[in-house]
């Protein structure tokens, strides 16, 4: 390719993502030195993320641009066998090539672009289709489930496989599909020779006789449930979000620095949203906290033993890959205010660098209140409203939409949130019949138990890399001659010294949080400055540990595992977990046993949206969220945010305490009584 014989230019910072001409460079020396055959299958084309000791000397001297290298995962479609090899692009020659040996690498958008028509085409699936009344196959839609493990026969290095299921939606234009699930009907396509193995078909259910719209334009439609039998609200007075001066923020490349925080954005087409560097100045130094934070993997498994959904245990990462199905967002709907885009830069099968447009949104919002305090002798209240940065992403997969959100507070807080919209993939039950496992969302037509866990990797550098994670418990006192009353409590600690110890669960009854402490540096009190990791929502997973799916996903078993920090460690389910029977990942590094006390380590947080289906998630689901958060504890020397300033209105800290308004827009008479009354509390 032309693009291929440009000039390769170091970029500002080691760690930008490659670009369009960097991306297609990697796969032209690749083709140029491995002599690659015509059935060859560029997966992904990414950073070679340099070593950290690289990285970290880049930041602190005047050294030269340090050489930039691609990762790549390719897929040889005759041999299916997988590969990866490290490109230098500065040099321009491939500096290692190695066969990964028995795995499947993710699910590509070519093979999903040729899989349907193959499957509509079959026979044994038509004429299941025409015991259900279906002769119409256009209006059939498929989605491609990954196949899973389920026993030697679906083993990674015998074959490549897919089980689809199937809608039936109208043929109109922007109809629901999944509002007409076809139940029982399974089918298991061979990836490999692209054709169809085998169709199960467990017998018929009615198609459910309703539609489930949800444009603005559908939703009153005739025949569609639920039909609310009028338009779009029409109350509704704008909001606008003006910033006249413009954003807070300043982006130099992929760098960021907004008020005190410092940061670099990345993407990759498995993890989509990454974070770099991330840093606080505090009092002109400039302080890490966090050297690299992403989601590291999403399991998904379903709680109802029908032959339909039995099988969907998916790992939307590691077997389809985030980034690659990210949206392209739009201002004044997946976005509001002053907006900084990010574009991502991912690849095709042949190699060819593809741009998702407006992948990555970055803009400020107003939070609330950030701090008050009223003093009710003077009747004086300070106030500071809360502003965040707010970094986001949307991605599709199938049937389900997911938002995934980094907020900084000024503070010094930083918080991790998924954000939950889409469709539930559904089943159909017989007319009048409640499902067992899951919930009737519609006439004939239910949302199945399940949940979502993920996983987010956290690789920690509180003030340098050298830190110890310390478990914090709030236990009541005993015995009694150290709690004469009954109301004393404190704080456990327990230092987490090697793998084999930290592996950890949540606990609410206790309080538990994990500190994450710098043993080398004290504040100004004289203890270790350290983070606290916030557990989000912990329900565990209910599968009974040894099946199938669960071997595979055994990092859920866990909301917390800390392992010491190995570049090639980065996804909890292991690589390539496409077909993998399991003990891949986490559970397999941890038998190392390494030391982790005051050591260079990584924190592994697992929290779970638990997913009992609602009939007001019908036909598409309102935002549901899960998420964790990491806040200084120790960190500064007391509130950092004392700096910000007041608000602008001139009404916010001179009122009187209690006062209140009266509907003539006047104090009312018992303000002063209100005030008198309300000292303590």
């Amino acid at each position: 390719m032309q693009v291929a014989e440009q000039e390769v230019t170091a970029t500002r910072h080691p760690l930008e993502p490659l670009s369009a001409d960097e991306i297609e460079a990697a796969a032209a020396i690749l083709r140029g030195q491995r002599d690659l055959g015509e059935h060859a299958q560029f997966v992904y084309v990414t950073l070679m993320e340099p070593p950290k000791d690289r990285v970290y000397a880049f930041d602190t001297s005047d050294c030269a641009p340090l050489d930039r290298e691609a990762f790549v995962v390719l897929r040889e479609r005759a041999q299916c066998v997988v590969y990866e090899a490290v490109v230098s692009l500065t040099a321009r020659e491939v500096l290692s090539w190695r066969e990964v040996p028995g795995v499947q690498a993710p699910i590509t958008e070519d093979e999903i672009a040729q899989y349907e028509q193959i499957v509509k085409s079959d026979p044994r699936w038509q004429e299941a289709m025409r015991r259900r009344g279906v002769t119409d196959f256009s209006r059939a839609r498929l989605d491609p489930w990954p196949a899973g493990y389920y026993g030697p026969a679906d083993a990674p290095e015998r074959v490549r496989l897919l089980r689809p299921l199937t809608w039936v939606g109208s043929g109109a234009e922007g109809d629901n599909a999944y509002a007409r699930p076809v139940e029982g009907l399974i089918v298991r396509f061979d990836l490999g020779r692209m054709e169809v193995d085998e169709v199960e078909d467990h017998g018929v259910v009615p198609l459910a006789p309703h539609s489930g719209n949800f444009t603005a334009r559908g939703i009153s439609a005739p025949g569609n449930f639920p039909s609310f039998g009028q338009g779009p609200r029409t109350d509704l007075r704008p909001v606008e979000i003006v910033q006249p001066s413009g954003p807070s923020f300043e982006v130099s490349g992929h760098e960021v620095r907004w008020q005190r925080w410092r940061l670099h954005v990345g993407f990759t087409p498995r993890e989509g949203l990454v974070l770099h560097d991330v840093a606080y100045v505090d009092r002109g130094e400039v302080r890490p906290i966090l050297y690299r934070a992403s989601l590291s993997e999403m399991f998904i498994p379903y709680g109802d033993p029908s032959p339909t959904h039995y099988r969907k245990n998916v790992f939307d990462m590691g077997e389809a890959g985030i980034g690659l199905f990210a949206n392209s967002l739009e201002l004044g709907c997946d976005c509001l205010g002053e907006i900084y885009y990010f574009d991502g830069w991912v690849n095709d099968g042949l190699g060819r660098a593809v741009r998702i447009p407006n992948a990555i949104c970055m803009h400020e919002e107003d939070d609330g209140v950030l701090w008050k305090h009223t003093d009710y002798r003077s009747g004086r209240a300070e106030v500071r409203r809360s502003r965040r940065l707010v970094l986001s992403m949307f991605t599709t997969v199938g049937n389900y939409d997911y938002g995934f959100f980094w907020y900084f507070y000024q503070d010094g807080s930083i918080e991790y949130e998924v954000k939950l919209t889409g469709v539930i993939s559904t089943g159909s039950v017989q007319t009048g019949e409640q499902p067992r496992y899951g919930t009737l969302v519609a006439p004939g037509v239910y949302g199945p138990n399940h949940q979502h866990i993920f996983c987010v990797r956290l690789d920690m550098g509180v003030d340098g890399p050298s830190n110890t994670v310390v478990e914090c418990d709030s236990v009541p006192v005993d015995p009694e001659s150290d709690n004469p009353h009954g109301n004393a409590w404190e704080v456990s600690r327990t230092p987490l010294r090697r793998e084999s110890e930290a592996q950890r669960l949540a606990d609410t009854n206790v309080g538990r949080f994990w500190r994450i402490e710098n043993p080398n540096r004290r504040n100004a009190l004289g203890g270790p400055v350290a983070y606290r990791l916030e557990p989000g929502p912990s329900t565990p997973p209910l599968q009974r540990p040894d099946t199938y799916a669960m071997r595979r996903a055994q990092f859920a078993t866990r909301n917390l595992w800390v392992t010491a920090y190995d570049p090639d460690e980065r996804f909890a389910a292991g690589a390539y977990p496409y077909q993998h029977p399991g003990g891949a990942g986490l559970p397999e590094w941890v038998k190392a046993d390494r030391p982790l006390v005051n050591s260079d380590v990584v924190l592994w947080h697992t929290f779970v949206a638990h997913h009992v289906v609602r009939p007001e998630d019908w036909p598409v689901m309102p935002v549901t969220t899960a998420g964790c958060k990491l806040r200084p504890d120790g960190f500064f020397d007391g509130n950092p945010s004392l700096d910000v300033p007041e608000p602008a209105s001139h009404s916010c800290d001179h009122h009187t305490a209690g006062a209140h308004v009266t509907e003539a827009g006047h104090a009312g008479d018992d303000a002063l009584e209100r005030t008198r009354g309300g000292r303590l509390s």
